[in-house]
């Protein structure tokens, strides 16, 4: 684990909820929000982020494909998302993910009981990560940090990471949230 990523959210006060539950948030999102859906960013083969490397057990230098979506509520951004299949994946379990077009990726991996989630890690971002940078262009005005969750998923000994990054607007469904 990257030493700044963390499991544990104690700190995230108002975002634990979201950050802690472990089922999907897609299907949080779409029970939440009858507008639920989902607009893809961009989708592309590209070396993960440094601190992306360890945790899929990838060489820098290394492509993967990276898909980044945001998880709305008609047109309020709540989560920018961000996934990294290594290649190898992509020639075996993972193989129909590439194209998933604007469908949510959560729904996929929780419909498979193969699928195994790993424990989810936490960080406060701040401008400096470059996840905060792509999800605050998404943002009329963005706050000094967002908080983030990731988790591995495997599938026959192939992982993904899923990185969600919470917008200010998710904070609004709280309340409406069964």
């Amino acid at each position: 684990m990257d030493s700044k990523w963390r499991q544990s959210a104690w700190t995230a006060g108002a975002w634990r909820p979201w950050l802690t539950d472990h089922g999907s948030l897609t299907r949080r999102l779409t029970l939440a929000c009858p507008s639920f859906r989902v607009q893809r960013l961009s989708q592309r083969l590209e070396q993960p982020m440094h601190d992306e490397l360890r945790p899929l057990d990838l060489h820098p230098g290394r492509l993967a494909m990276v898909r980044e979506v945001l998880l709305l509520c008609g047109d309020t951004p709540l989560v920018f998302a961000h996934s990294v299949i290594p290649c190898g994946g992509l020639r075996g379990p993972w193989v129909g993910l590439s194209g998933l077009g604007h469908r949510p990726l959560g729904a996929a991996l929780f419909a498979d009981p193969r699928i195994r989630r790993h424990p989810l890690e936490f960080r406060l971002l701040d401008r400096r990560h470059p996840l905060y940078r792509r999800a605050a262009l998404h943002l009329p005005a963005a706050p000094a940090t967002l908080w983030a969750r990731r988790s591995r998923f495997v599938l026959k000994g192939r992982a993904l990471m899923v990185t969600e990054v919470f917008l200010p607007a998710t904070q609004t469904l709280t309340e409406t949230t069964p």
